[in-house]
């Protein structure tokens, strides 16, 4: 549905978007995530046709973003992170407004108007002026835009800023069930949010896409920095010995504490030396007080592959200035 080839956006001397490549098929829902100037915003600009690549190709439904525009936007709806709104407007008279730019014919257009009405939750202040709404609450006006002429694609920047709690999850809820019949783009920097909603996520820093997959996916690339914690009673330097040894266990760290040895075991890559480590002490006649595995958590992964980006590209910029 979406397929994004080496694209390549920059000002002047800023590589806002550095040769980033994506596909997306029908009926996902896919995250776009990473820090404030990313490059995020950039890429969903070009992909809506508000800007021009400087290189590169993309592509929504088959039609190209550059030589196609027309046909992309009558195929997606976008939702940018500040929505410009007609504040002077009523909800309902700038909804019938934005259908009459579409093209909607009357009949349709008050359709589409009562469809979006409901799925944006609007009935309670459709007919009030878009100015003395909430930020939250324009921001449904801005997604019922994006939905109103029932558009193939969903292109949502920031989709939940400025909503409270119990906002933040009917959107969520509303964003999967439209998944049955659009596909779905998002961007956001919060983690939980991408997580809390998307089938897929594609973590970009520094303009450049620098991971992809599932959640499941991404933890299974973060298992390498798991570890289990133990505590068993024993003589130290037995108990460390007899851990040490297992096949599974990589290295063992740790102390004593009130008579229990707390150590931190770095399992082997693919490893799971649980069950070993609970034999041994069994057989030993030592006793146990905790075994689990500490796995890191997405959050950590972002941080850590978002900081290692930006490093890279900083040693880039000093060996062209050398």
């Amino acid at each position: 549905m979406i397929r994004v080839q080496n694209l390549t956006k920059t000002f002047g001397e800023v590589r806002a978007v550095d040769g980033v490549s994506f596909s997306i098929g029908e009926g996902e829902i896919v995250g776009f995530l990473g820090p404030n100037g990313a490059g995020k915003t950039t890429t969903l600009r070009v992909l809506t046709c508000y800007l021009p690549a400087t290189s590169g190709s993309a592509s929504v439904a088959g039609h190209d973003v550059f030589s196609d525009s027309m046909a992309v936007r009558r195929l997606v709806g976008y939702l940018p992170e500040n929505t410009p709104l007609d504040g002077q407007m009523r909800c309902r008279e700038y909804l019938n407004f934005r259908g009459k730019i579409r093209g909607l014919g009357r009949g349709v257009r008050e359709s589409a108007i009562k469809r979006v009405i409901e799925l944006c939750w609007l009935g309670d202040f459709i007919d009030r002026p878009i100015h003395q709404l909430s930020k939250g609450m324009r921001q449904r006006v801005g997604l019922a835009d994006a939905l109103l002429h029932d558009p193939k694609v969903l292109i949502l920047d920031e989709p939940t800023i400025g909503l409270d709690p119990t906002q933040i999850r009917e959107t969520r809820n509303l964003i999967r069930d439209l998944a049955r019949r659009h596909t779905v783009l998002l961007s956001s920097h919060i983690l939980p949010e991408v997580e809390a909603t998307c089938e897929r996520t594609i973590i970009i820093a520094g303009g450049r896409i620098v991971a992809s997959g599932s959640p499941e996916e991404l933890k299974e690339r973060i298992l390498g920095g798991s570890q289990l914690i133990a505590e068993i009673s024993g003589p130290a330097k037995d108990v460390t010995k007899a851990v040490a040894s297992l096949d599974g266990v990589h290295k063992v760290e740790g102390g004593a504490d009130d008579g229990w040895q707390r150590l931190r075991i770095e399992p082997k890559k693919g490893c799971d030396p649980r069950e070993a480590i609970f034999k041994v002490v069994k057989a030993k006649g030592w006793g146990l007080r905790e075994l689990r595995l500490e796995v890191g958590s997405l959050e950590e992964f972002f941080v850590q592959i978002t900081a290692k980006q930006a490093e890279e590209q900083r040693s880039e910029k000093r060996e062209v200035r050398s």
